[in-house]
């Protein structure tokens, strides 16, 4: 039987994703999403909802380096430089979701779920995020604990609120 936190963390997950699609339905505005250590599960969050069509527009799961290059776009040489899981590489998959897609916001997800791949500047734990909305481009870089399926339930859940507090934001 699944755990406790993964049970809340799954209702929280379909919560988040309700509300967005409630703002971006109201926005008109579509999705798409960039993913790697998420392997879809952002994806699947916003498909498991009825109507989900109207708002979500497509997913890239883009889970090797070449990937991110083929898919979004993403410069290898950004990838040499910084590392696959970094700011800098989250940023140019959500450009590249934005650039590669129909849709006016993307949000990407790169990070170390583990149980290895860890190293000493990027534990095991350490996701980037970054959100494309017609606002301009955020990012950050945060650390979950627990197992492999506790970083990628968190992530997830991350992702979409983190999309969801920019386009809840009234217009500047």
């Amino acid at each position: 039987m699944p755990h406790s936190n993964a049970l809340a963390n799954l209702a929280l997950t379909q919560e988040a994703a309700e509300r967005l699609s409630q703002v971006l339905l109201q926005k008109q505005w579509m999705l798409a999403s960039a993913e790697s250590c998420t392997g879809g599960m952002v994806a699947a969050a916003c498909t498991d909802l009825a109507g989900s069509s109207a708002w979500f527009e497509r997913g890239f799961v883009t889970y090797s380096n070449a990937a991110k290059t083929q898919q979004l776009g993403v410069d290898a040489a950004l990838i040499a430089k910084h590392g696959a899981v970094s700011e800098a590489v989250a940023r140019a998959m959500a450009q590249g979701a934005l650039l590669h897609s129909k849709a006016q916001v993307a949000l990407a997800v790169t990070g170390v779920a583990g149980p290895a791949g860890g190293t000493l500047d990027k534990p095991v734990g350490t996701v980037c995020f970054a959100w494309a909305t017609p606002q301009g481009l955020h990012s950050e870089v945060h650390h979950f604990e627990g197992d492999r399926t506790a970083v990628r339930q968190a992530s997830t859940l991350h992702s979409l609120l983190g999309l969801l507090s920019l386009v809840e934001r009234p217009a500047t």
